[in-house]
């Protein structure tokens, strides 16, 4: 799932205010040794936080149909998981990084919800709305203390969060969808009829059969 998050948020980054430019988009930690490597303008988006969103999370469950509203399964809610991408740029010129950056702003900022048909496989394939947040005040952890663990200086950067469904397991099959109930008959002489005139629709007790005789519902 984490992979095709980076897959969704790459295409974003190639397209909007970004397109035709030859930007590169990369998911490296942005180490020094990484970026004395540099040699084109790049953009990365290093995942550097990922935990659970509880706000989200749903008891119960939820149940999966055919298309003629046929319940197949049960299964318990997805819960839902906020990665963080410390977004920066990466040029010879300061000016050039801040133009790039300004460039990511005005491309994710339509995003704040990504429609399913915006992602890719198994994330579409839940056909839920995925929310996107850029440069928000999040319970994440610091720029300065990314920075500080990544051994590199502090840069510009822009948070992007995107908070995905992830299913939960197992899943239970559902049983086979109640046509029809009832009872037989059980007469007093012990003999259980199978005619239809002795099968009832709901369970009945003290049940008389044509003849007269006093029955007992008995369960199919």
């Amino acid at each position: 799932m984490i992979h095709e998050v980076d897959e969704v948020l790459k295409g974003l980054l190639s397209g909007g205010a970004l397109t035709g430019t030859g930007v590169e988009i990369a998911f490296e930690a942005p180490t020094r040794d990484w970026a004395a490597r540099r040699n084109a303008p790049t953009i990365d988006a290093y995942l550097y936080d990922i935990r659970e969103d509880a706000k989200r999370r749903e008891s119960g469950m939820t149940e999966v149909k055919d298309e003629r509203g046929v319940v197949l399964r049960r299964r318990l809610p997805p819960r839902w998981f906020r990665l963080a991408y410390l977004v920066t740029a990466w040029t010879k010129r300061p000016q050039d990084e801040h133009r790039m950056l300004a460039a990511v702003l005005a491309t994710l900022l339509p995003h704040e919800l990504l429609q399913p048909a915006q992602l890719t496989g198994s994330l579409a394939a839940l056909g839920l709305t995925v929310p996107l947040t850029v440069a928000g005040n999040l319970d994440a952890r610091s720029s300065a203390e990314v920075w500080s663990a990544l051994g590199g200086e502090l840069k510009p950067s822009i948070d992007v969060v995107i908070t995905v469904p992830i299913p939960s397991f197992p899943e239970y099959d559902a049983g086979p969808p109640v046509i029809e109930l009832g009872v037989r008959v059980r007469t007093n002489d012990g003999s259980v009829g199978d005619s239809p005139e002795r099968y009832y629709p709901r369970p009945l007790a003290g049940a008389v059969t044509e003849a007269g005789q006093a029955g007992q519902a008995v369960p199919e």
